[in-house]
C-alpha cells in the first residue's frame, strides 16, 4: 500500500483539530437558545453534516456525468467515495434531527415535508450500494451507476428546497421563518461563528474522509483486476 500523501496527513490532523474547536464553539461558547435550551446546540453538527451530504450527493451526480462522458474509471471511484460518505453523514444528519425533534416536537420522528424527504434521500442512496453489489461486470457497474446518482441526485436539492416551497413545521434557520415552523430561532453573533465554524469543519473532514475512501477505491479496484486475472 502506497504511504499517506504529505498533505493527506495534515489533512488528518486538521480534521481532528477543527472537530474539536468545532465542538468547543457548539457546546460551551454559543449562548444557550432563549426558548430551546441546550438541545439548540445539535443544530450545528446538525446543519453542518447535512450540508456535506447534500453536498456530496450533487457532487457524486458531477462525477457520474463526466464518467459516462470519458468513460474513466478515476470518476467510478470518486462518485462511489462520494455517495458512501455524504450517505454517513446524511444518516448522522437525521438522528441529530430526531434529538432534537424529542423535546422541541414531544416526537422523535414525523412526517413532515422535510423530514420525508430526507428520509427518502437516505434509502435512495443505500439503494445504491445494493445495485452495485448485484452486479459483477465493473464497466457495467459503473456505467448503471453513474445514472443512478444522476437521477438520485435530484433528490439533493428537493430535500434543501423543500422547507422553503411548502409549508413545515421545520425551522429554517437561514432565512425567513415559515409561518408554521416549530423550534425557529435568530442567530446572535456567537451562534453564528459557531455555525459556519461548523460547516467549515465539517466540509474539511468530508474532503479527508473522500480522499481515504478513494485510495481505499483505488486498491479495491486493484484487488479486482487481480481477480480477474486469474479467472481468464
Amino acid at each position: 500500500m502506497q504511504a499517506r500523501p504529505v498533505f493527506l496527513k495534515i489533512l488528518d490532523y486538521l480534521s481532528i483539530i477543527v472537530l474539536g474547536v468545532s465542538t468547543y464553539l457548539a457546546l460551551v461558547f454559543a449562548p444557550t437558545e432563549a426558548v430551546m435550551g441546550d438541545v439548540q446546540r445539535v443544530f450545528y453538527f446538525h446543519i453542518g453534516t447535512a450540508w456535506v451530504g447534500l453536498m456530496g450527493f450533487v457532487i457524486a451526480a458531477v462525477s457520474g456525468i463526466i464518467y459516462l462522458v470519458t468513460k474513466d474509471m478515476k470518476w467510478d471511484r470518486f462518485e462511489v467515495a462520494a455517495v458512501e460518505v455524504s450517505t454517513v453523514f446524511f444518516f448522522i444528519t437525521i438522528a441529530l434531527g430526531s434529538i432534537w425533534a424529542r423535546p422541541a416536537w414531544n416526537t422523535w420522528w414525523t412526517w413532515d415535508p422535510r423530514l420525508t424527504t430526507a428520509a427518502v434521500t437516505e434509502l435512495i442512496y443505500i439503494a445504491y450500494f445494493m445495485l452495485r453489489a448485484g452486479l459483477e461486470d465493473p464497466e457495467k457497474r459503473a456505467r448503471f451507476g453513474a445514472v443512478y446518482t444522476l437521477l438520485g441526485g435530484i433528490s439533493a436539492p428537493i430535500t434543501f428546497m423543500v422547507i422553503r416551497l411548502f409549508r413545515t413545521i421545520h425551522p429554517v434557520v437561514i432565512g425567513s421563518q415559515s409561518a408554521e415552523a416549530q423550534g425557529g430561532f435568530s442567530m446572535t453573533s456567537d451562534m453564528k461563528v459557531a455555525f459556519f465554524f461548523a460547516l467549515f469543519a465539517f466540509t474539511i473532514i468530508f474532503i479527508d474522509m473522500i480522499w481515504h475512501r478513494i485510495r481505499l477505491g483505488n486498491l479495491q479496484d486493484n484487488v479486482e483486476q487481480l481477480k480477474l486475472k486469474v479467472t481468464m
